[in-house]
């Protein structure tokens, strides 16, 4: 169960929480307990302490302007740019270099290992990047013929 509270952004654009009950916390988080698989779901509100403060059964039954401000903060914090399109890659063993259009731009990145492309729910599909970064195909049946290729490729 939800509790009753307030979100109000400060000065510097971090979260403030205060409860029904009156306590107050400054620059509160708000952290998904499943990212990929249910983001929408579990979500907890975070003290700079690390505590958790509030937990948040579905974001969609939250009232605005809190849910507005939990789902700006999140998408901030969650950068994971979407695959549209593989134009090219190096070589079809890893590591490799390929060559993507996403929805933030053109990009490059190395894949070190086939195991770093990991299958979702749904046709998505999250692959990890040398450095950490992870991008998201969001249904592979969408991508053109020629991306599809390379894909199966490594899978």
């Amino acid at each position: 169960m939800t509790q009753e509270f307030t979100l109000s952004p400060d000065t510097r654009g971090r979260l403030q929480l205060r409860l029904a009950d009156g306590t107050h916390y400054d620059a509160v988080v708000p952290v998904r307990a499943f990212p990929l698989t249910a983001p929408d779901e579990c979500v907890a509100l975070v003290s700079a302490g690390g505590h958790e403060v509030v937990n948040i059964a579905r974001l969609s039954e939250l009232a605005e302007p809190a849910r507005g401000l939990i789902t700006e903060t999140l998408a901030a914090r969650e950068f994971v740019p979407k695959i549209e399109a593989i134009i090219d890659c190096s070589a079809f063993a890893t590591p490799s270099t390929w060559t993507v259009r996403t929805d933030r731009g053109q990009t490059e990145f190395v894949l070190k290992a086939e195991e770093d492309i990991r299958r979702l729910d749904e046709g998505r599909l999250m692959i990890t990047d040398s450095h950490g970064l992870q991008l998201e195909v969001v249904d592979q049946a969408r991508l053109d013929a020629h991306s599809r290729r390379i894909l199966l490729r490594f899978m």
